[in-house]
């Protein structure tokens, strides 16, 4: 019989539609192809925002989050739009918990500035992630250069874990307990951990976490495990070494450093997510950014199409996934992002400009969790459809619509239309019409809500 089990199995099995009917139309899992445009008509305005956090709790997911430290505190207008919980319900300390400026010297452990930050979220009601201890970059002088033993190297790793996880014991959400460990050819990453340990570093550092903290989320966390197989596989090698000695891990942060026009497609980065779901994790998309060539000067309006798109394949993925939990943007705001600084003649990486106005990229986001939200809700409160012992969805379709059928069956709503599609594989419904002669229309200027548009093409859809 076929059932609405949850709200998370909705959601995978709805994506690719949501994406035909989003702003910003996402053809297929297998092209690229953004057809703008970039705001919608006035006629077509979007509704009032909800912030982004409530609308990914309301699609089914537990975070949309930020990250920022001390350095921002006097920025008011910054300050304004971060502490909103509806915005941001996660927070991440930029800086202030690596090792470097959090034990800059042996013992001398410096809690003021992630204090500060951990206040400011404790006041807005927000979410706690942490971020990062064992890592080779940014670290004192007194751990890269000294004189290690396996002995005293090992006591050292321990000590500095203990004591930061236990200041913020049952305060963070997870811990980024190692960062960074790979090299881009699945390699491991030279480092004083690395020469001293080997391997061993990685267990050892999982244990010492989950001893100082039992209720903390344990996570590996890395750059470019979207876009590169041997980097994903030496990821898979990492999760195995820390559970063959002994120890917990209980998620796979993907850092989302893209950039614009040469991201992973929505299909693709939903099943390298779910590869490592498949071994018991959940996972996140930790730090998302996407970049754009500014060289040249200022974007287009075409780059910033490709942006919106890019983002929405990210954040669809997510979607596609039940164990990807959240997602976390590394700034918000082109003023502080490190992009810029780190990679010349790139920038213009996030939802927000410099002067805190919103990107076609929100707004492209903000739609599709609009559409994803609302039908979710309209679902399981029964306004959706009806779901029959045969697996046939029955019932209302959208605005004014009327949708029957199934697997291969039929749907119609206003304003689009799929005919022909079904459920194929997991999440290839959308595909599946198109493949098989089908057809999609609809216009964001029409005056019809996508949610309309969501709603009328459910019905094709078999929750199982």
């Amino acid at each position: 019989m076929a059932v609405l089990a949850t709200t998370r199995t909705l959601i995978a099995a709805t994506l690719p539609v949501v994406f035909l009917c989003d702003q910003v139309q996402y053809v297929s899992a297998q092209t690229t192809s953004v057809l703008p445009p970039l705001a919608p008509s006035p006629s077509a305005a979007p509704p009032t925002s909800r912030g982004l956090h409530s609308l990914f709790v309301a699609a089914g997911k537990l975070y949309f989050g930020n990250t920022f430290d001390v350095n921002v505190f006097n920025d008011s207008a910054y300050q304004a739009i971060a502490d909103d919980v509806n915005e941001f319900g996660m927070v991440v300390p930029e800086n202030s918990q690596k090792w470097g400026p959090i034990q800059p010297t042996e013992g001398d452990f410096q809690f003021g500035n992630t204090d500060a930050v951990l206040d400011k979220v404790e006041a807005n009601g927000q979410m706690f992630r942490c971020h990062a201890l064992t890592w080779h970059s940014q670290l004192p002088t007194f751990v890269q250069n000294g004189t290690w033993t396996r002995e005293t190297l090992t006591a050292a790793i321990q000590t500095h874990i203990s004591t930061v996880v236990t200041r913020y014991k049952s305060q963070c959400y997870s811990w980024d307990v190692v960062n960074e460990a790979l090299n881009e050819n699945g390699t491991f990453r030279d480092s004083v951990f690395l020469r001293v340990l080997g391997t061993d570093y990685l267990p050892i550092s999982f244990l010492a976490a989950a001893e100082a903290d039992p209720s903390a989320k344990l996570y590996y966390n890395d750059f470019n495990l979207e876009t590169s197989q041997r980097k994903a596989d030496g990821a898979a090698r990492i999760v195995q070494i820390i559970r063959d000695g002994g120890a917990r891990i209980d998620g796979l942060g993907f850092q989302a450093h893209l950039r614009a026009g040469i991201t992973p497609t929505q299909a693709n980065l939903t099943a390298t997510l779910k590869r490592f779901t498949d071994l018991g994790l959940e996972v996140t998309l930790s730090e998302l950014d996407i970049a754009l060539n500014i060289t040249d000067g200022p974007p287009t309006r075409e780059m910033l199409a490709q942006q919106a798109a890019d983002y929405v394949s990210a954040v669809g993925a997510c979607l596609a996934v039940p164990k990807c939990v959240g997602i976390t943007v590394w700034q918000f705001t082109d003023k502080y992002s490190w992009i810029p600084g780190t990679f010349p003649g790139l920038g213009d990486a996030c939802l927000y400009t410099s002067n805190f106005t919103k990107k076609p990229a929100y707004f492209a986001v903000e739609n599709l969790l609009i559409s994803v939200a609302e039908s979710v809700k309209a679902v399981v409160s029964g306004e959706a459809a009806g779901v029959s012992s045969n697996g046939t969805i029955n019932g209302a379709g959208g605005n004014n619509g009327t949708s029957s059928g199934g697997f291969n069956g039929t749907a119609s709503g206003l304003p689009g239309t799929v005919e022909g599609g079904g459920v194929v594989g997991d999440n290839e419904a959308a595909d599946a019409a198109l493949r098989s002669g089908g057809s999609l229309s609809r216009g964001w200027g029409d005056g019809h809500s996508v949610v309309s548009c969501v709603l009328g093409v459910m019905a094709a859809l078999v929750i199982l």
